[in-house]
Formats: C-alpha cells, sequence, structure tokens
C-alpha cells in the first residue's frame, strides 16, 4: 500500500510516518518504476508498534532500543523498557498528585478567616520545590549493576570475610564507595583488608532473618522489597510462601535475581515513585538500601511505602541506622580518634536514618513500631498499623 493507505488504515497522518522513516524506525521499500514508497504488512506492524509506544510516552532513543530488542526476539529487554517507562509515567502521576495537594492546602489557607498570610502560602510552594528536587535528584552514585555478579558473596561473607574462591573482584571495586569490596582478615586464604575497613553487612543473615520472622506472612500474602538486588530477603518470604514483588533500580541486580527467583516478579523502581496502585501490598520490607537517601528523600520514601499498602499492611526495614543524633556525633568522634577514614566517608556518603526520627515519624502517622539491634549500627525495625 502507499503512504496515504498505511497513513488511513493506521489512523496517524502521512507526515508522522515520513516523521519515523527519518529517525530511521521503519524502511519501506520503494517500488522500481516510481520510486513511491510502498508499505507491507510487516512495515504496518512495526509503525503500529511505534505508535503504541509513543502514545505511552516513550522516547524516539528508546523506542530504537525497544524496537531492536523486538527484532532480536529478547522480550525481557523489552519489558524493562516498558517498566522503565511505567516508572516514569507513575513519578509523573505521584509529582501531579502532590501539586494537587499543594494547590488544596492554599486554597484552604484562603479561606481562612482573617488577613492571609502569604508568608504561609510560599512556605508551602518552597516546602513543595525542595520536595520535588529531592525525587528528581536521587540517582545510584554506587553503580550497583557493575556489583552484581559479586554481590552474594560479599554479603554473606562472615565476619567480613570472603573466601579466596569466590569470583574476582572487578576493577570497579577499588573506586567503591569507602571500599566495600574489602574483607577483613581470618585466614591465609582470605582476602586481606586493612583492620579498619568499614563493612556494611556484618550480621547480614541474621538481619534478613530478623526481618521475616517479624513479618512472618500468611501463605498467599503480597509482599514488596524495595532494592531488592538480588532478592536474598524476598527470597526467604518465598520461602514462607508469601507472593513476593521486588524492584530495584539496578538492571543487572534483577537479572540476577530472576535466576535465582523465576517464581518472583521483580521490575525497575525505586523508594521514591513506587510503579504501583494504592493499596496494593499487605507487607513491605528493605534491607541495606534506605541508607541511599537524603533524610528529604527518606520522608518521600515512607509516603510512597504508606501509599502502596493496604490499610493494615506493614512495614519492616533493616538497615544502619543511628539511635539518635547524640548516638551519631558520639560514632563520628570515636572514627575521628581512631582515625578511621572509611567509616567517616560512610557517615559523609550515606544517609544512615535516625532510629528515633524514623519511629517518631510512623508513630505519628498510626503505627506501632518496635526494633532490634543487630550490631553497633544495624538495626530491624517492624511498624505495624493501629487501624
Amino acid at each position: 500500500m502507499n503512504i496515504k493507505e498505511a497513513a488511513g488504515r493506521l489512523g496517524i497522518s502521512p507526515r508522522a510516518i515520513r516523521f519515523y522513516e527519518e529517525k530511521g524506525l521503519v524502511l519501506p521499500a520503494k517500488q522500481a518504476s516510481n520510486g513511491y514508497r510502498s508499505y507491507t504488512e510487516n512495515d504496518i506492524w512495526r509503525l503500529q508498534t511505534i505508535a503504541a509506544l509513543r502514545e505511552i510516552g516513550m522516547s524516539l532513543q528508546d523506542i530504537t532500543h525497544a524496537l531492536s530488542e523486538i527484532d532480536q526476539g529478547n522480550q525481557q529487554r523489552l519489558e524493562e523498557y516498558l517498566e522503565l517507562q511505567q516508572a516514569v509515567m507513575y513519578a509523573q502521576w505521584i509529582e501531579l498528585k502532590r501539586m494537587l495537594d499543594t494547590t488544596q492546602r492554599m486554597i484552604d489557607l484562603n479561606r481562612q478567616d482573617g488577613p492571609l498570610d502569604v508568608s504561609h502560602l510560599h512556605e508551602l510552594a518552597d516546602s513543595s520545590r525542595r520536595l520535588r528536587e529531592a525525587r528528581q535528584n536521587w540517582h545510584d552514585r554506587w553503580n550497583y549493576d557493575t556489583q552484581a555478579a559479586i554481590h552474594d558473596e560479599r554479603v554473606h561473607a562472615k565476619s567480613g570475610c570472603i573466601p579466596a574462591s569466590a569470583p574476582s573482584l572487578p576493577e570497579e571495586a577499588d573506586n567503591m564507595p569507602y571500599n566495600e569490596s574489602r574483607y577483613t582478615v581470618e585466614h591465609p586464604d582470605i582476602k586481606k583488608a586493612p583492620p579498619s575497613s568499614f563493612y556494611l553487612y556484618h550480621n547480614y543473615d541474621e538481619a534478613l532473618e530478623q526481618t521475616a520472622n517479624w513479618i512472618s506472612p500468611v501463605p498467599g500474602e503480597h509482599g514488596l522489597d524495595i532494592g531488592t538486588g538480588t532478592g536474598n530477603l524476598a527470597g526467604k518470604l518465598l520461602e514462607r510462601h508469601a507472593i513476593m514483588t521486588g524492584i530495584d533500580q539496578s538492571r543487572e541486580m534483577l537479572r540476577t535475581c530472576r535466576t535465582k527467583y523465576p517464581g518472583m516478579h521483580v521490575k525497575l523502581g525505586n523508594f521514591l515513585a513506587l510503579p504501583f496502585a494504592d493499596q496494593t501490598f499487605d507487607f513491605l520490607v528493605s534491607s541495606f538500601a534506605f541508607h541511599h537517601l537524603s533524610p528529604d528523600q527518606q520522608q518521600l520514601a515512607l509516603q510512597e511505602m504508606q501509599r502502596v499498602l493496604t490499610m493494615r499492611g506493614r512495614i519492616c526495614l533493616t538497615d544502619l541506622m543511628f539511635a539518635d543524633a547524640l548516638h551519631r556525633e558520639a560514632y563520628i568522634r570515636q572514627a575521628e580518634s581512631d582515625g578511621n577514614g572509611e567509616q567517616l566517608l560512610a557517615v559523609r556518603e550515606r544517609h544512615f536514618p535516625l532510629l528515633d526520627e524514623l519511629t517518631g515519624w510512623l508513630e505519628a502517622h498510626g503505627y506501632v513500631t518496635k526494633y532490634v539491634r543487630h550490631n553497633e549500627l544495624l538495626h530491624t525495625m517492624l511498624a505495624v498499623p493501629l487501624r
């Protein structure tokens, strides 16, 4: 068929078809007799696919990559592009909801008796802007895609040790923040590191077991693991017959997770714009991930957790946390006294939450909380709604 017939078949303009041709997204053959374009059923199918991806707001660059994956029959990669676009749309929807809420609060202020104090409007606008920037400014400074291959060996190392038979560490490991790749010395066959190395994952298995035990899912309950990585925590809940979904911003981590737990649903996403409808999950867990967020982002994350949980949904977070501000100050003073640069770098580069502020926020929003301490910094905290 010619371009006019193709446009009529698709319900789009000939100009749009020419634009997609200029971008190299579709390459119809030309008739030898007159040089006019001739569109086959395959060209129509391709144009329909382009139109469908444009309809959901996908960029031309991403459409090009998605079409390449379709051509190669790579359904998993195509799904990743679609999930990424879905995550973008959820982020836009969440931001629009926040803007609507801020506008309504401004209207409510204007309706109050007495003269309007416009400084209150300015404060609301500033707060909204700060939170919008907090949502937009998060990025993976630690490049977890490069760590996926060694993640399980690293986190399961006992007392900070890893067997020499483990996969060799990538060159990027030497540049990881406060050398998460290093391990303390326990045996001649163990990779060596300075005794002052800061190790993120002491008591890792104990903490994950505590998380799963406290959640104690009823078989068939739906759970979400945020920052699931390779799925170690979600796997413990799958063993307890929960229906688990995991999200992570790292494609490579999720690919490893899919291999380990083929019955688990995983998708791209992060704390700040959970790509799910309201009241989707019966419980929510996260381990060693919350501290990647700034304080403003942590507040946004808590609001997002609350949004996707059912009315009786519970939260269990396992992470490095300070008990309170005094604990943080004492920890920093001790690290300075010991000359432990890696501990100081960890505190500067990560945002270990204050446990009293975290539980205070949750309790102010209708939860009762409890926690257990696994080591100097590592805690597991459970929040259950009172309602």
